[in-house]
């Protein structure tokens, strides 16, 4: 069974067994957006976080939101000191995982707003200024959330 190129290879080899009849629920078959090699949530977030510490935001957050949101498994927070600062975090975090062939699905927020939600699907990346993530306290929204990395 052939499949266009940047789909879940995992998902290839799943679909082909028992000679190419599709065994299983279908939602194992998740093709890359972009067209892209397939990468596993927690990779993408990863590489988001280390996208975001390379132009020096700072109070990186990763959080594991798969038990207590029902449209994403992991969350990347993190601040900027200022709107340029904050324009540089995006443009990283964007070209980082443009090279593993993703792009976002969606985007919101301005730099003048002072947050940025980047929509990767598995994987949501909020960009905040100081002040706003203060006043929005993101965190203690998801204080339910597993914890599992934060660079201070």
């Amino acid at each position: 069974m052939a499949f266009p190129s940047g789909h879940s290879i995992r998902a290839q080899q799943w679909l082909s067994t028992d000679h190419g009849r599709a065994c299983g629920i279908i939602r194992e078959y998740v093709p890359s957006a972009q067209g892209g090699a397939h990468l596993e949530g927690i990779e993408v977030a990863r590489r988001a976080v280390e996208a975001a510490s390379e132009r020096l935001a700072s109070d990186v957050v990763l959080l594991d939101v798969s038990e207590t949101c029902n449209f994403a498994s992991y969350f990347v927070i993190c601040s900027s000191e200022s709107d340029r600062q904050m324009g540089a975090i995006q443009d990283e975090i964007e070209d980082a995982l443009k090279q593993d062939g993703l792009k976002p699905n969606h985007r919101e927020g301005t730099l003048d707003s002072g947050w940025l939600l980047l929509d990767f699907g598995e994987v949501i990346v909020h960009i905040f200024s100081q002040e706003e993530r203060e006043f929005y306290q993101f965190d203690e929204l998801w204080s339910q959330a597993v914890l599992v990395v934060r660079i201070q």
